[in-house]
């Protein structure tokens, strides 16, 4: 982050570039809700070609969900960050047309190191959590400054 730069501003513009490159994420309907400092939230809407064998969500795809907010959120004081890991604990089956969110929730950051936890929900139902940890690798990336990138909506 940029000295001076107001931290709503930079979580802003970070996630914004984020998302414009993100092309997993896009072709999946994964959309922003809200960001800021430690705390992203997205969503989607599962649809069929979101389903496995048993015609619910695939694990692989709510993974994504959670990992998009979790990348998100790791990156949103400015430091580039990568994942270093990540578990999920699926706990019940989502179903097309299911609108899910993924609310991505800092624990702590301890030097160049994070964890981040993500709750996938349908309304008031947990459909899966996760916990992420991340690695800091740069100081900056596109948006750190606080200002959103050409393009960024």
């Amino acid at each position: 982050m940029s000295v001076g730069a107001d931290p709503q501003q930079v979580a802003d513009a970070v996630v914004h570039a984020m998302l414009l490159s993100d092309k997993a994420s896009a072709q999946h309907g994964i959309t922003l809700v809200s960001a800021a400092p430690g705390e992203v939230t997205v969503a989607m809407t599962v649809t069929g070609d979101h389903v496995n064998g048993h015609n619910v969500c695939h694990g692989g795809v709510l993974f994504l969900l959670a990992d998009t907010a979790f990348g998100l959120c790791c990156n949103s004081h400015g430091p580039q960050a990568v994942a270093s890991g990540g578990d999920i604990v699926y706990a019940r089956p989502a179903y097309i047309g299911d609108r899910l969110r993924a609310q991505c929730v800092e624990r702590g950051r301890f030097g160049r190191s994070g964890v981040y936890d993500t709750t996938v929900t349908r309304g008031a139902d947990v459909i899966a959590e996760f916990r992420g940890r991340s690695r800091v690798i740069a100081d900056g990336q596109p948006g750190s400054d606080g200002v959103r990138i050409a393009g960024a909506p």
